[in-house]
């Protein structure tokens, strides 16, 4: 699809550094060319040079008008995504990848298009289909030149239902579609929670928690109301470094400026969290945020000794008594780098079970879905190792003693700051009574008990 609007503006923008766009069968040959899917057993200087060593799918192409910069392409299973994205400005010198907006915006459109066609690639009939349905779900997602909406699933493969469709001066851009039958919203807050421990007396421990609030919000109408509303327990941490959705209407300016780059004190921004907005036809996340919290939720301790052929490994686990202790999984992963296989384990845990993985070069402890009522577990054991193959993992940063354990563990209906929504407390202005469902959930995300018997490397260390 060529947008004729796009480059007028981009040959506005780029001035006498302006490359047109050649014919289509001109702009494939020349895309199979650098992509190397042709002529590919022949050295061609200008494309094959060690000089032009691509390490991203933004490629350069050679045209008879000259270099066409940025073309972002990549191959997934036979097919080639292609685009060629605007650059706001001239193009020599050439612009950093990352002050090119239209890269980001091209690359989730591509990724869009490859979810929608990608699962029909075994089924040829099926693949022509959905590919012949591009033109019409293109007209939708990005009917200007501008993605409007990257997620090809969600929108109406029939043009017909589209024509159809009464055109409202008030509905949104990103409403794509309207929605027919009862209202009903779903929100789910997700809280990852980020931990470096050391136990060490001249290293601090850092941990950070990452919220994410998504909706799917299925309402009739082309400009739906609807007013969400985040509410934290009596002394909780506030939330900070808030960034929201496009479709947010108005926000208090103090939110937004409420930052974890500067300490907590009492002006800090402490709520109501309110979110006026319109929301989009598909599931978006309308929020995300940090937070200051006091404690990680698992508190941990490991030490790892190396004694002749031998090591000896010490774990011990503490969940926090403020920590809901439910969980859907927990799990500690024990690995052992540039060593070969486990060939001897001795070890007793106090709580759970221990599992050896296929390559012999990982312990598993399986915690389960709940600590026991002390809330603290210990694993101690005894290991020995065979010669080491290409198999086995290896990791420049864990040498030696330096080693870690690495927590994976969810703990449904629950969130690391308490942030809930108040499903009373939703605001819909749209006849009938509308089904609201909330749900909130902790993750761990790089959560690492590193050895206290041996250096690790830090996050910061204190002046």
């Amino acid at each position: 699809r060529r947008y004729p609007t796009v480059e007028l503006r981009a040959e506005t923008f780029n001035g006498s550094t302006h490359v047109p766009i050649p014919s289509d069968s001109a702009f494939l040959k020349a895309l199979l060319f650098e992509l190397r899917l042709v002529d590919e057993h022949v050295f061609v200087e200008q494309r094959d040079t060690c000089t032009r060593i691509n390490h991203s799918c933004v490629h350069s192409v050679s045209t008879a008008a000259g270099e066409l910069w940025p073309v972002l392409a990549f191959r997934k299973s036979g097919l080639i995504y292609a685009c060629v994205p605007l650059v706001e400005g001239t193009l020599e010198p050439q612009p950093p990848l990352l002050t090119v907006r239209g890269l980001s915006q091209g690359l989730a459109l591509l990724l869009g298009i490859m979810d929608y066609v990608s699962p029909s690639r075994k089924n040829e009939a099926e693949l022509s289909a959905k590919v012949g349905q591009l033109r019409n779900l293109l007209i939708q997602a990005c009917p200007l030149g501008t993605p409007l909406n990257t997620n090809i699933r969600s929108l109406n493969p029939s043009f017909e239902d589209i024509q159809e469709m009464p055109v409202d001066k008030d509905q949104p851009a990103w409403r794509s579609s309207t929605y027919k039958g009862k209202p009903q919203v779903n929100v789910c807050i997700t809280e990852k929670v980020k931990c470096m421990q050391y136990d060490q007396r001249d290293v601090v421990d850092t941990w950070q928690v990452y919220g994410t609030v998504n909706c799917k919000c299925d309402i009739e109408g082309s400009a739906p109301s609807v007013t969400l509303s985040l509410t934290l327990p009596t002394n909780a941490p506030p939330l900070q470094d808030i960034v929201v959705h496009h479709c947010v209407t108005s926000v208090d300016p103090a939110m937004l400026l409420s930052t974890s780059a500067e300490p907590l004190h009492d002006s800090v921004y402490n709520g109501p969290y309110k979110f006026p907005f319109i929301p989009p036809s598909e599931s978006f996340n309308l929020c995300y945020y940090t937070s200051q919290v006091p404690v990680p939720p698992i508190l941990g301790c490991y030490q790892l000794v190396e004694e002749g052929s031998q090591i000896k490994i010490t774990v011990n686990l503490k969940l926090h008594e403020s920590i809901k202790n439910s969980f859907e999984y927990c799990e500690a992963r024990i690995p052992f780098f540039n060593r070969g296989p486990i060939a001897q384990l001795e070890y007793k845990v106090s709580y759970g079970q221990l599992d050896l993985s296929r390559e012999k070069s990982l312990l598993v402890w399986v915690i389960g879905q709940k600590f026991p009522k002390s809330l603290e577990v210990s694993l101690t054991g005894t290991v020995s190792f065979g010669t080491a193959g290409k198999e086995h993992p290896t990791d420049y940063v864990c040498t030696g003693n330096t080693a870690y354990v690495k927590l994976y563990f969810r703990i449904p209906d629950f969130t690391l700051t308490g942030c809930y929504v108040d499903q009373h407390c939703v605001q819909i202005f749209v006849p009938g009574k509308p089904k609201i469902t909330a749900s909130r959930e902790l993750i761990s995300s790089d959560y690492y008990i590193w050895n206290s018997k041996a250096p690790a490397p830090m996050v910061y260390k204190p002046l």
